[in-house]
């Protein structure tokens, strides 16, 4: 690459990085204050809290790389039109393909790294969320069960213990159970253990009283018990047999799942759809960068608006970008839709090529740019003051 390359180059990269930090770290926050219940409910340190949902960044870096890309390249482009450094390097001798070449080295890079994201970093980082998670729950036993604290062990259980005595004995223990959405039990027990053995982890509360609330009776059954063992196997899960989803999965897991998967079976659509979107993924930043430079890198003079050529950019690639998601839903019931983001990319692609190989300068049409004047100067006339003496 030449200097002017390089510079172009290092330019583009290093706007793409601003945006993509930028806009990444504002979604990562939204996305964060969600699982602060990590830290309240279930009592764990911000340590934890910070860890697990940093895990999800690569995930959104691989939805948000084309859309920085597009802004850096608009950027880049404008500080160049305003600067008159395209119109001095078109008359140069630089042809508008020429002078997308380095843009276009840019996209290779990000391309490369959204690849490697798609395929590997995302579905790690989620695989790793759901591993943490499940190490969480099954520590919840001995760290979530706090003295004095309302432990909500699950959206519909909560439990309290009053204190914690030697031996591992649980005293005062209170539980309120309605995952079960015909009946609703309240357990009140002196005290209680924990037991785990090869059947599972269960709470074994002792001397205390068990009231079931039936849904369609007036009066609730109560029950006073000497021993009674409560189900907890749901949380104390080992963590080593966690049950992976699509999106934690690696694109070559994808590519050739195994025919006996219980996760493959039942989602096939779904395998599918995912699969086509991992080798999609780096598509979108060669698409998004060769229609941000047909309609904003042909030279203007500074009395050309770029108003309407940038309006058009924003319209053609958020117009791909849904068209995509559309696609990626339909994938899951139609095999055909995948073909559909495939051609759409290539013609989107191609039609910016051609654009660009040809210098077209895109324009607002004269007979509209004609109406717009019309219109302004009968707002003019209608809303406008006249002139003092």
């Amino acid at each position: 690459m030449g200097s002017i390359d390089k510079y172009i180059f290092r330019t583009t990269l290093a706007s793409f990085a601003l945006v993509l930090v930028s806009l990444t770290g504002v979604i990562w926050i939204t996305q964060a204050l969600r699982g602060i219940d990590l830290m309240t409910s279930q009592g764990q340190t911000i340590v934890t809290f910070l860890g697990i949902t940093s895990l999800v960044i690569p995930a959104l870096i691989l939805i948000i790389s084309p859309i920085a890309l597009m802004i850096a390249i608009s950027h880049t482009l404008n500080k160049l039109a305003t600067d008159s450094e395209i119109i001095v390097m078109n008359a140069a001798g630089f042809s508008p393909f020429r002078l997308f070449l380095p843009f276009f080295y840019a996209t290779c890079v990000v391309a490369a790294a959204v690849a490697f994201i798609a395929a590997y970093l995302a579905p790690d980082g989620m695989r790793r969320i759901k591993q943490w998670d499940a190490e969480i729950t099954a520590d919840i036993l001995t760290n979530i069960l706090q003295p004095g604290r309302f432990a909500q062990l699950d959206k519909d259980l909560t439990i309290r213990i009053r204190e914690r005595q030697p031996g591992g004995v649980l005293a005062g223990i209170f539980v309120d159970d309605r995952r079960d959405p015909k009946e609703r039990v309240t357990i009140i027990a002196d005290h209680g253990t924990i037991l785990k053995n090869e059947n599972g982890s269960y709470l074994v509360l002792e001397d205390g009283n068990l009231e079931r609330f039936e849904a369609g009776k007036k009066d609730p059954a109560l029950v006073a018990f000497g021993r009674y063992a409560f189900d907890m196997s749901k949380f104390s899960n080992s963590g080593r047999d966690v049950t992976l989803g699509i999106r934690e999965r690696y694109l070559w897991e994808l590519m050739s799942p195994s025919p006996d998967d219980p996760v493959y079976q039942q989602l096939t659509g779904q395998f599918r759809a995912e699969l086509h979107d991992r080798f999609l993924a780096p598509l979108y930043p060669f698409a998004f960068a060769v229609l941000t430079f047909a309609f904003l890198g042909t030279p203007r003079t500074t009395r050309q608006s770029r108003g309407f050529a940038i309006g058009c950019a924003v319209f053609a690639v958020f117009g791909l970008r849904m068209i995509g998601f559309a696609c990626s839903v339909m994938t899951v019931k139609n095999p055909a839709a995948a073909a559909v983001q495939y051609l759409m990319l290539v013609l989107a692609t191609a039609g910016g090529m051609l654009i660009i190989v040809n210098g077209i300068v895109v324009e607002i049409p004269p007979v509209l740019n004609e109406a717009i004047h019309k219109f302004n100067v009968r707002m003019v006339r209608l809303f406008g003051r006249p002139a003092t003496a």
